[in-house]
């Protein structure tokens, strides 16, 4: 008997014990193929998709089947007008070592997708049917269970010969096939699925890391900068009115008694460990209940980048002194009373009490870092208000230790209020990043780049003057003569205001590039020009060319299936620009990595590029709309399925994410996120076509 079933089979007594009671199903399949209105020599795919119960996994393809596990197998009741190309593939699935079996070997957890290219023969090929199976374990309950399935499919087959999609490499020597001929067992067509566009993407990425093996990965440094910014943010709230003067404040709770020096440092270390926990909470609380989902929706919606760019406005009239915005006085006072009661409670509650009393200074900071880190990754919220807090509670925690040292701080006063302003026209230029992610969104064409630019000249020259004296606002004191500090901090503003002014006629503006409309909003650009021609006269008019660009005048596609098949056509490998209208990392990447000379000639003349934005909202035709094998959710907008596709395929869901694939659409070279290093960007590139050409 042949290994691999003898050690299946021991498996499957052993869990029979426990489960002989109920009939267990951990895995739920559906199946798709990917058109029934075809022509003889077209190739179309069938798809299995499983969504598997926590905590179990189910066997993939591509390793050794004699160590014992039973791979996932699909076979045919009938090969008649068609033929299969190449393997069984599993896009997705990764590495494991099983204990069970004792070697390694490939799976797939929560969801999977197995794909098998078919191509048409002759119109005999108008039914295709058959049969699949595999086995699902769980480390945990000790368990393997079999699961088998049917599939039939009805296909119209007419015409001639159509352009067919290149062959997947034949499997390697040491891979038994997974794909064969069997007698026909029943075939019930009840299992046959929602059969999606032909529009959607056919395919996708694949990445394999087999054709990876030995080159450079590329990582990113965007997260650890993210973390920075926070970190510095937490210690730029202290200085705001609302929170300076709790400095001594606070301290003095922790002088009131008699108490050692030990005891105090316990109380201050608890103190400042509250602050954290209880900023932390709120970003872990921000992630948990908005998602993946959640949080792209947040940063890219119009509602909620709206309601933020308001609330900026409303927070920097309040700063310039208009009116004042207070926490519920209820929730304050409640707070407090718990603080008076003294002990670990309310120490506790002495930190909620610094909380809420600087709730009007910290939110427009807090809520800026926090929206600005939902790009789609849940974890970063969370590190992002960790950090923030963490800054923002130490120098509380210092003094409370040391509060001998409170009387070395200078005391509030107007000085503290000439902060508060300055905020205030910070919030107002920071309002129009926020409007701008809904306005390119959406394409409302309401702010673009010249008029964003020519606001901040306005109000950064007006912080100028404020700065120097000539402008006061009510709570300011009469400024007899200007400080260093306040001349020098003016200087530098003018300096930005004087680089702010080429932009209006075009200049690129490289360091505020993250934080600009992109160019092609530009009205009178004397820079350069765009341009959405097509890439070459062989290939289709690209798609949504009307209302996407790409930048520095390069032509490209905006629709992976136009792309990919441009490619083909051309020999070129594929450039794959996941990107966003609302992503700052993009523009940047644009503006400093993608305009250097060495990267542009690349761009232009080896690849075939597409840009897929993941928040653009232009609603598709019903035809093209499909239900994602990922959640579960249909996808009916441009954005939802280029980031379904870049999440299905990639298993990621993050801004700026290149990818380079060939022909048969697997990835040449290891992706490349946010990394400014022109280059490690040339080598990226240059890493594709060497694999293109090897491959190809």
């Amino acid at each position: 008997m042949n290994k691999r079933f003898l050690i299946a089979f021991v498996v499957l007594c052993c869990s029979a014990v426990p489960a002989a009671s109920q009939i267990l199903r951990k895995v739920n399949w559906t199946t798709e193929i990917t058109s029934t209105e075809v022509k003889v020599g077209d190739e179309v795919e069938l798809v299995f998709n499983a969504t598997i119960d926590p905590g179990w996994y189910i066997y993939s393809v591509d390793f050794d089947y004699d160590c014992g596990p039973i791979p996932m197998t699909v076979t045919f009741d009938e090969v008649a007008g068609f033929e299969t190309v190449g393997k069984l593939r599993a896009p997705g699935d990764k590495a494991k070592h099983d204990k069970t079996f004792g070697c390694d070997v490939r799976i797939f957890e929560n969801t999977g997708q197995f794909r098998q290219t078919l191509k048409i023969l002759s119109p005999e090929a108008s039914t295709i049917s058959g049969s699949f199976e595999g086995q699902v374990c769980s480390e945990a309950e000790g368990l393997c269970v079999l699961f088998d399935g049917e599939f039939n499919f009805k296909l119209n087959v007419s015409g001639s010969a159509a352009a067919s999609i290149p062959k997947e490499p034949e499997p390697r020597a040491q891979e038994p096939a997974v794909v064969e001929n069997i007698t026909p067992p029943s075939a019930d067509s009840a299992t046959v699925a929602e059969v999606p566009s032909a529009d959607r993407p056919s395919r996708g990425p694949i990445l394999d890391p087999s054709i990876l093996e030995g080159e450079a990965s590329y990582g990113t440094s965007s997260f650890g900068a993210l973390l920075l910014v926070a970190f510095l943010a937490g210690f730029a709230a202290l200085l705001t009115p609302c929170v300076f003067p709790m400095v001594p404040m606070t301290v003095t709770f922790f002088l009131r008694d008699n108490q050692s020096r030990a005891e105090g440092i316990r109380k201050a270390s608890l103190f400042g460990i509250s602050i954290i926990a209880i900023y932390t909470t709120a970003g872990t609380l921000f992630a948990v209940l908005l998602g993946t989902d959640g949080l792209n929706a947040l940063a890219t919606h119009w509602a909620p980048n709206l309601f933020v760019f308001v609330i900026f406005i409303v927070f920097a009239l309040s700063f310039f002194g208009l009116f004042e915005i207070t926490a519920p006085h209820r929730l304050v006072n409640k707070a407090d009373q718990q603080a008076e009661k003294g002990g670990l409670t309310g120490i506790f509650f002495m930190a909620a009490t610094l909380v809420l009393v600087s709730f009007s200074c910290t939110v427009p900071i807090v809520g800026s870092v926090l929206f600005l880190s939902a790009g789609g990754e849940i974890i970063k919220p969370i590190a992002v208000m960790f950090c923030y807090s963490l800054a923002f509670a130490l120098p509380f925690t210092f003094f409370a230790m040391f509060p001998e040292l409170i009387k070395s701080l200078p005391k509030s006063g107007g000085w503290l209020n000439s902060v508060k302003v300055t905020l205030g026209f910070l919030e107002l230029a920071l309002a129009l990043k926020f409007f701008s992610i809904a306005d390119q969104a959406y394409h409302w064409g309401l702010l673009d780049r010249d008029i964003n630019i020519a606001l901040w000249i306005v109000i950064f020259s007006l912080l100028g003057f404020y700065l120097l004296g000539k402008i006061r606002l009510p709570g300011d004191s009469p400024v007899e003569k200007v400080g260093i500090p306040r001349l020098l901090l003016s200087i530098c503003v003018f300096t930005f205001v004087i680089y702010l002014i080429p932009g209006l006629w075009g200049a690129p503006l490289k360091a505020l590039a993250g934080y600009l409309p992109p160019m092609y909003t530009h009205d009178f650009n004397l820079a350069q020009r765009t341009g959405s021609a097509s890439p070459d006269p062989a290939c289709e008019e690209p798609l949504y060319a009307d209302f996407l660009h790409l930048p520095h005048g390069l032509t490209g596609y905006f629709d992976y299936d136009q792309a990919i098949k441009c490619a083909r056509e051309l020999d070129k490998p594929l450039f794959i620009d996941f990107t966003g209208h609302g992503c700052t990392n993009c523009r940047e990447m644009e503006a400093v990595v993608w305009s250097d000379p060495q990267v542009l000639e690349r761009l232009r003349n080896d690849f075939v590029i597409v840009a897929l934005y993941v928040d653009d909202k232009t609603v598709l035709p019903e035809s093209k709309w499909y239900t994602s094998t990922h959640d579960g959710k249909v996808k009916k907008t441009i954005g939802k399925q280029n980031a379904d596709l870049q999440i299905t395929n990639l298993d990621n869901n993050a801004q700026p994410f290149y990818v380079l694939v060939g022909k048969d659409e697997r990835v040449l070279a290891w992706p490349y996120a946010y990394d400014r290093s022109v280059p490690r960007f040339v080598e990226f590139l240059e890493t594709g076509k060497r694999k293109y050409r090897e491959l190809y």
